[in-house]
């Protein structure tokens, strides 16, 4: 009784009030902006109006007839599948490699976790400058080969798409690492020594047991991985911008190129649609991937 008598009065010393700065920001820079990105895709808003006032489903017709919509669309389905599969691919591959708890082990997990902290427009940039055409890259290999070497590594319209993909899963591949390590550190020992007992080898007893038991973890760093890569913007703006040709310019490129024209009633009508595609695509792989690990 004392004890909740304390509770009560501590309670009472630290009035409610005391969240209304954090209440205030939250309110203005967040809630505020995402209530007002449903209402000023109906509007006018340009500028070239002085005014705003409603306008219907013109923004969406406007943008539905722009042939650049869907092929962005695409392309942007394209990249976080490729993110989703290179990003998952090397984070688990890093944490089987590096799952003793050694000295080395720890040293490299920090390495490879270190991009993770680093800014998306840094890492854009210094790729940027390795990969281009006169770069370290094609330089070390010019010297390797013997001969000049003269790739256009982010200007080519076949392979630049899976060039800012690998870019992007490289910087996030450390989190899905810590993730998946996670998931390796809590199957149970008892477990692995049954299945070592019964004569399962390494690959047997990763396939049956330890793969199925990452069930959560999959979930959540596919999860991550597709909504995030749908969401990329800085990235792609720092080594392609878009180009070469438009074959990277993923939706937040083309919302950012239409804002930059003035039309920001159609921006934010753009953002709603990406809004509505990552609800749409998002909510059935979250459910299937909630499935697999019941059924698991």
């Amino acid at each position: 009784m004392r004890g909740a008598g304390r509770s009560r009065k501590r309670r009472a010393d630290q009035p409610w009030w005391f969240a209304l700065p954090a209440i205030a920001v939250f309110g203005v820079f967040f809630l505020l902006p995402n209530l007002l990105n449903f209402v000023y895709p109906f509007t006018n808003w340009s500028a070239f109006h002085t005014g705003i006032s409603f306008a219907g489903f013109s923004n969406f017709q406007s943008i539905l007839h722009d042939g650049s919509m869907l092929r962005d669309i695409r392309i942007t389905l394209e990249y976080a599948v490729l993110v989703a599969l290179f990003q998952n691919g090397f984070g688990l591959a890093l944490a089987l490699l590096l799952e003793r708890d050694t000295r080395f082990n720890r040293f490299f997990r920090a390495a490879f976790f270190l991009p993770v902290l680093i800014s998306a427009l840094a890492v854009g940039y210094v790729f940027r400058a390795l990969l281009a055409q006169d770069g370290a890259l094609n330089s070390l290999l010019s010297a390797l080969a013997g001969h000049h070497v003269n790739t256009p590594w982010l200007g080519s319209t076949t392979w630049t798409l899976v060039v800012t993909t690998l870019i992007h899963a490289w910087k996030w591949m450390g989190l899905a690492m810590l993730i998946y390590l996670a998931g390796l550190k809590s199957v149970p020992a008892d477990v692995m020594e049954a299945a070592r007992i019964d004569g399962a080898g390494a690959w047997r007893s990763f396939w049956s047991i330890r793969f199925p038991l990452l069930a959560p973890a999959a979930t959540f760093n596919v999860t991550t991985a597709l909504i995030g890569s749908m969401n990329t913007f800085d990235i792609v703006q720092a080594t392609t911008g878009g180009g070469p040709g438009s074959e990277t310019e993923v939706f937040n490129i083309y919302m950012f190129r239409i804002f930059g024209e003035g039309l920001y009633a159609q921006a934010s009508a753009m953002s709603l649609v990406l809004f509505l595609i990552v609800v749409v695509l998002a909510v059935p792989v979250i459910i299937g991937l909630r499935r697999r690990e019941q059924a698991l």
